[in-house]
């Protein structure tokens, strides 16, 4: 499935990116920079790790399981139970 790895090769791409934020926020740590700035940048990194979980999600829902049901890979009740478990995570 050629979409799922471009849309998987996105997601990589932002957690790679967010994975540099993180280390640049430890750096910020060790050097002794204020409460507040470094309170700012972990919820920066949390977010980022947030937007890129939804954006995984989303893909799964809009083109894995909807390929999958409509294409009869797998039954229609066990993409329901699937979109079930995976939207616990959004």
């Amino acid at each position: 499935m050629e979409h799922e790895r471009r849309d998987h090769q996105n997601v990589l791409v932002r957690l790679k990116r967010t994975h540099g934020h993180l280390k640049s926020t430890i750096a910020m740590l060790e050097d002794g920079r204020g409460c507040l700035e470094l309170a700012q940048q972990l919820l920066a990194v949390e977010r980022a790790i947030g937007n890129a979980r939804k954006a995984l999600i989303h893909d799964h829902i809009d083109h894995c399981l909807e390929h999958m049901a409509r294409d009869g890979a797998v039954a229609a009740e066990d993409a329901l139970r699937e979109f079930k478990e995976i939207t616990k995570y959004v």
